[in-house]
């Protein structure tokens, strides 16, 4: 993605290029969003961590919400590429789950909480902000509604509704992944994509009645 990967010291601003200082709080505003929502978040926070003042963080972008706009756009769009990108590579469908995962947790290293700043459930209403993540949201969800419908397909089922509730299981899914996947710093992208691997092959294992409890 285009947002550098984040830090929490100052990264000082005298001498440094006009663009280079952009991107220095762009890095800084998509931590403090994705760390603690759009509606506590704090620009003084934002600023001290660069090293400026909260009125050149102004003067940079604008409003909070311009701010948190000029944050989301490149988290949106690198998740969108890459989404596309590993379900086009081809290869049979069961895998394509696992090659989303691996482009997802790989697009997300080094600033895992830019998916808190794409799915931020505290935008303002009616805003701009409001309206572009959910722009965001609603193309995933066609991404995603495509992919399940194909993993169904290649499985011999051709249920729409099928195909729709597997689409809510898998949006669930992958926020319960990276949620846990932010809690384990530890854990890289392909130790990510060999445990989900790993989990769903054993789920597959499982009987209907054994699934079913």
């Amino acid at each position: 993605m285009a947002t550098p990967s984040s830090h929490s010291s100052k990264a000082g601003t005298k001498g440094v290029p006009r663009q280079h200082r952009r991107l220095q709080m762009l890095e800084a505003a998509t931590e403090e969003f994705g760390t603690h929502g759009y509606a506590a978040a704090s620009l003084p926070a934002i600023a001290a961590r660069v090293g400026v003042t909260k009125t050149l963080l102004h003067q940079y972008f604008g409003t909070k919400e311009d701010l948190y706009v000029a944050c989301l756009i490149p988290v949106g769009d690198g998740l969108l590429d890459t989404i596309r990108a590993a379900m086009g590579e081809g290869g049979a469908a069961p895998h394509t789950p696992l090659r989303v995962l691996r482009s997802i947790f790989t697009a997300l290293e080094g600033q895992r909480e830019a998916w808190f700043v794409l799915y931020d459930t505290t935008l303002p209403p009616g805003g701009e902000a409001a309206h572009r993540a959910s722009e965001y949201w609603s193309a995933i969800d066609r991404l995603a509604a495509g992919g399940t419908a194909e993993l169904l397909h290649a499985a011999g089922s051709t249920d729409p509704l099928d195909a729709d509730a597997l689409k809510y299981v898998w949006r669930d899914l992958v926020a319960t992944l990276v949620r846990w996947w932010v809690k384990h710093p530890e854990q890289t992208p392909d130790a990510m994509t060999r445990r989900c691997a790993r989990l769903f092959a054993a789920a597959a294992t499982l009987t209907p009645d054994e699934r079913l409890g």
